[in-house]
Order: C-alpha cells, then sequence, then structure tokens
C-alpha cells in the first residue's frame, strides 16, 4: 500500500498549530508527528511532499449546502458540486431537502444517498425536510445514518413551512435527532408584507425584503425554537443569524460536548456591502463580527450562547442570473473571506489559526 509524507508544514488541529508531518497510509491518515521526522520512517516512504511555508488544515464539515439535485440540475448537481467542495477544503457536507421533488419522503431521501454514492468524492449526509404533515414519515427515519431534520419556521422554499404549533411540539419532544432551523416568524413576515404591499403595491423591490422579514421576525423565531429546545431536551441547531439580538439567545459558557443548542453566522453575509446583505440591522452588524471573532468553537458546531460556527450556504445558480446581483453581493467562502479579512488587518494568521484547529 503506497505511503505518502506530507512534511514541514504547519499543522493546524486540536487547538494547536505546530511544524510537522503527516503520515498517509493508502487513503487514510496514519498518524501526525511534530516536529522533524524520524530517519526510518523517510527510508519507507513512496513518496514525500515538502510543504514548508504552508499551512495544513484539517478538512472542513459544512453543515448547510444546497446541491440542487434532483430536479434543479441547470443550477447544480451533487457531482459538480461535492468536487468543488473538495477542491476548496471541504470534505464533508450535509445538504438540505428543498429540491424538486422535496426531500420529506423515505423514497426521496434514499434517492439522494444512493446518488451521492455514486458521484461524491466528499463524505455526505442529508437533511430530511419537516412539514406540518409527515411527522409520522420523521418517526421512521434512521437518523444514525441521518444527519438532522430541517425545520423552516419561516416560509422560504415550496411547501415545508412548518407553522402548526402542535407538529412543531411532537418534533422537538419526540425526534432523536438534530433539529436545523431556519428561524424567521411568519405571522410577522405576513403582517409586514401586507403592510407593505398595501401602501407600495404588490411588485416590491429587493429592498423590502428585511423589511418584511425583519429582525423581530427573527428574534421571535429563534427565541421560540430555543425555548422548544430548552424545554424537551432538543439537540437544536439555529441556522445563519442576521441579526444583532439573537445573539442573546446563545451563549459560550458550557463546554462544546456539553451543548444541546448551537447556532451559526455565515461569514459572506457579514462582507456583503449592499443592499442584499441579509443582516436585518447593518448598523449592529459590529456585534456579530464580535462574536465570531470571539468565539472558540468547532468549525462543526456552534455555541449555546454565542455564535461559533462559520457557515457558507452554497446555493449554485445559473450564471445569467448570478451576474444580476455578484457585483453588489460581494459573496465569498469562509476560507477565502478570512484570508481577504487578513489581508486589510481585520482578522490575524493566529486567528484563523484557531478558528481552523478547533
Amino acid at each position: 500500500m503506497c505511503r505518502t509524507i506530507i512534511t514541514n508544514g504547519t499543522i493546524v488541529n486540536d487547538g494547536e498549530h505546530f511544524i510537522g508531518s503527516i503520515i498517509v497510509k493508502g487513503e487514510f491518515i496514519e498518524s501526525v508527528i511534530k516536529g522533524k521526522l524520524p530517519e526510518n520512517i523517510v527510508c519507507n516512504t513512496d513518496r514525500i511532499i515538502d510543504a514548508s511555508g504552508k499551512w495544513i488544515l484539517p478538512g472542513v464539515i459544512d453543515d448547510q449546502v444546497h446541491f440542487r439535485e434532483p430536479g434543479l440540475t441547470h443550477k447544480a448537481e451533487i457531482a459538480t458540486e461535492s468536487v468543488a467542495a473538495v477542491a476548496g477544503g471541504i470534505t464533508s457536507f450535509m445538504e438540505m431537502p428543498n429540491t424538486v421533488p422535496q426531500t420529506t419522503t423515505l423514497e426521496a431521501l434514499e434517492w439522494k444517498y444512493s446518488r451521492a454514492a455514486k458521484v461524491s468524492p466528499a463524505n455526505y449526509s442529508f437533511y430530511i425536510g419537516a412539514t406540518n404533515d409527515n411527522f409520522e414519515v420523521l418517526k421512521q427515519v434512521d437518523f444514525s445514518q441521518v444527519c438532522g431534520v430541517k425545520i423552516f419556521m419561516g416560509s422560504s422554499t415550496g411547501n415545508m413551512l412548518v407553522d402548526n404549533e402542535k407538529t412543531l411540539r411532537r418534533i422537538f419532544a419526540e425526534i432523536p435527532a438534530l433539529i436545523a432551523v431556519h428561524c424567521e416568524q411568519e405571522s410577522i413576515i405576513q403582517a409586514n408584507k401586507k403592510y407593505y404591499t398595501e401602501r407600495f403595491g404588490e411588485d416590491l423591490p429587493i429592498f423590502f425584503h428585511p423589511l418584511i422579514r425583519s429582525a423581530e421576525a427573527c428574534y421571535t423565531s429563534s427565541a421560540k425554537a430555543v425555548e422548544l429546545a430548552t424545554r424537551y431536551d432538543t439537540r437544536l441547531h439555529v441556522l445563519h443569524l442576521s441579526t444583532a439580538r439573537e445573539m442573546s439567545l446563545f451563549d459560550n459558557h458550557k463546554p462544546l460536548s456539553e451543548k444541546h443548542i448551537t447556532s451559526e453566522v455565515c461569514v459572506h453575509h457579514l462582507v456583503r456591502r449592499q443592499r442584499l446583505r441579509p443582516i436585518r440591522e447593518p448598523h449592529k452588524m459590529e456585534s456579530c463580527h464580535q462574536n465570531l471573532c470571539r468565539s472558540s468553537g468547532s468549525a462543526r458546531c456552534t455555541s449555546m450562547r454565542q455564535t461559533r460556527c462559520r457557515g457558507d450556504r452554497p446555493r449554485p445558480s445559473p450564471m445569467e442570473r448570478k451576474t444580476r446581483f455578484l457585483s453588489e453581493s460581494g459573496i465569498r467562502w469562509s476560507a477565502d473571506t478570512a484570508f481577504s479579512a487578513n489581508h486589510v488587518g481585520t482578522f490575524s494568521k493566529r486567528r484563523i489559526h484557531d478558528r481552523a484547529s478547533r
């Protein structure tokens, strides 16, 4: 079996960084060695890669991707996006259920696993989507193989809005899995939409998006999710926080291993400079920046009262659609954003080390 050594690089792992070597046997890492590489190991090696001056980072787990398959493959597909993920250092992904058809049945879920087994070079898992009507389906899922349940607590795509109080309580109380939530209070959204359409007409421009899906809608829904998770001891993950006030629902005082309630901030949301920015309170964006920089958690999980997770949330779309917004949105992947921030002096190399190593 082929043996490869990657040596002399700065290894970032387990909360520390050091000059060392990684020994790979076949497809698996055999060992990690600090400092100078023993001569007897070098002699029994098929290939040596000199990584002097380079960082060697752990593979990233992306907890929220949209790979668009099935049904939306004019935008992307599992094969293309998983290859792109691996090229960017994402070695594991957790894919969302808003495809066509939606992943809200066992058959649709199994199709994705079967497809990924054939075409994905990355590790993979898929969320099953919750609806107001598929609770019995959720009870049949083998959650030792499925990463979790996705709940839209505000309307987004398809018919996956879960606004039935009884259904929400049953999912939080009875489903033994991670519950990942898109939090926007539907009643507030609808009230805001009615208010603005009555005054400005049905064809509202994008400017109204953060007014309709307001900071109040986000906070109210996130607070409700946290309250339900606390009541039922549910493993909850609140996706893509977008208001400073929501930060007050989370803290970092518990050890990561004891946390049941976690959250994330999408880094590219923090650096959008134009009107498409999803941060509902742009003047309070610094609070999100500060909490992101102060956090000390894993790249996969976030904290129970301050955000640890830096999400990517890639959502592929056709080029003609992207070009309408790309110049305004400033979208970047997390790693690219961190290095860009380092270049302008707002995010140190030490911080990148620390964030990547936990």
